[in-house]
């Protein structure tokens, strides 16, 4: 059990570093090479669920279409790819678009927070001293983040602050969403087909061949690791982790995330980040040390849906 506790640890710890560094490239792209958001979100989905499923079918071994076969099911997994791959994906890159992969990140990890306080209101109890200290800590964190100490100016753009807090909720419903799908299905398969179908959505909104930008080999270096490292691996990770150590505890271990998207946006793309930003990003990471549970809730939270 211990071992199998440490397992889920490092998935989630290794998923959020991986999340980091395709966040880094993603920003690269953007500022660099003028690649679309929209285009790269296609392509991302595309390509990294047709790899998971395949992997799950020649690899794993595993039947890859039963989950279609149950109405409940496959409705389930469709709203799982709208509401919970697409929109986690699609905000916080257009987030990193209008401000920067530090920025974005930090401010995506308000995601446990907003799953803090549905859980408090599912099990219908008044959040904890430790949990309004957290909501505390995040809300003054996001305002030093987005107002540089000066609550009369904001430091990033209006779209920017508001697809930051989006990609928090969208992390939360992302998290919590898929447990009772993850209980009867291989994580790859929800991955899997979750990507593959939020790419197909995003489709209508750009086709995978309406290409634009500057191309060279430092361009398919980024959008290799973005879709192998930051896509594929770091969303299989996150999911196996979330069946084994639970949703909160999960999120709460991938705040790593944020660390590593700072340094490799301050040291790699020169961001400027300044000692107002980095408290606030360290009160928002706190909240997730302050949220820490219980084996007993961790079990609750693993079967919140």
């Amino acid at each position: 059990m211990r071992t199998t506790k440490y397992k889920g640890t490092i998935l989630a710890i290794l998923a959020a570093i991986f999340w980091g560094v395709s966040g880094t490239c993603g920003q690269y792209l953007f500022e660099q090479k003028d690649i679309s958001v929209e285009w790269l979100i296609t392509v991302r989905l595309l390509v990294s669920g047709l790899l998971v499923l395949a992997f799950t079918f020649f690899i794993q071994k595993k039947a890859i279409f039963g989950i279609w076969k149950n109405g409940k099911d496959a409705g389930e997994l469709l709203i799982f790819s709208i509401i919970g791959m697409l929109a986690v994906q699609y905000t916080y890159f257009a987030a990193i678009k209008h401000s920067n992969a530090a920025t974005a990140t930090v401010l995506q990890y308000s995601g446990p927070i907003i799953i803090a306080i549905y859980l408090a209101i599912k099990k219908r109890k008044l959040p904890t001293g430790k949990e309004t200290l957290a909501i505390v800590l995040a809300v003054i964190g996001t305002l030093l983040l987005v107002t540089h100490g000066n609550i009369n100016i904001l430091a990033i753009s209006p779209l920017a602050l508001f697809l930051g807090l989006s990609s928090a909720v969208a992390l939360a419903i992302y998290t919590l969403q898929p447990s009772r799908l993850l209980a009867k299905y291989e994580p790859s398969i929800i991955i899997g087909w979750g990507m593959f179908c939020a790419g197909l959505a995003f489709c209508f909104i750009r086709s995978p061949w309406d290409i634009s930008g500057s191309w060279d080999n430092y361009t398919l270096i980024n959008l290799i690791a973005i879709i192998v490292l930051g896509t594929l691996i770091a969303f299989t990770f996150y999911l196996y982790a979330v069946r084994i150590i639970g949703g909160q505890k999960a999120s709460l271990l991938a705040s790593a995330e944020p660390l590593a998207a700072t340094i490799l946006a301050v040291y790699w793309l020169a961001t400027p980040f300044s000692l107002v930003d980095w408290i606030g990003s360290l009160c928002i990471i706190s909240t997730v040390f302050l949220l820490s549970h219980s084996k007993d809730e961790v079990e609750m939270d693993r079967a919140c849906f």
